[in-house]
């Protein structure tokens, strides 16, 4: 994994000459294709929220690795954001978080997001249930 950090480091430096902004520019974007959306959508969770949101902050926040891009808050202003670009997604935004399934999360933490600094992260770093705990916390984000 720490290989794996370095070399995805190292492929984004070019983009630290970019100025820094870390506001979205489009923040309701879907990331999944077009063509694997519906699938992504009906994907369901195989845990109970309830359960796991404990544990998913614990992946959240270690092994997950989300928290250097997105940030502890979600708000997508972790110390790693200022290197890519678009800016990750600010996942406090409550709007987002009413027009995105977990299905599309799930889809988006197992395949990457193309065109953005998000890499796929399952199984090298995860596997899927653990995404799913993740998830769970994320949720939590949006929690009004």
């Amino acid at each position: 994994m720490m290989i794996r950090m370095a070399l995805m480091a190292v492929g984004l430096l070019g983009w630290m000459i970019l100025p820094v902004d870390a506001a979205e520019k489009d923040p309701m974007k879907v990331r999944v294709p077009a063509d694997q959306l519906a699938a992504a959508q009906k994907l369901k969770s195989p845990v109970a929220a309830t359960d796991v949101v404990a544990k998913g902050k614990e992946l959240y926040e270690g092994k997950g690795t989300c928290l250097k891009c997105h940030g502890v808050t979600g708000q997508g202003d972790g110390p790693g954001a200022k290197l890519v670009r678009p800016s990750p997604r600010n996942l406090t935004n409550h709007e987002w978080q009413k027009a995105r399934t977990d299905g599309e999360l799930f889809w988006i933490i197992k395949n990457g997001s193309p065109g953005t600094g998000m890499v796929s992260l399952i199984p090298s770093d995860i596997n899927e249930t653990e995404a799913w705990e993740i998830i769970a916390y994320i949720r939590t984000f949006g929690a009004k």
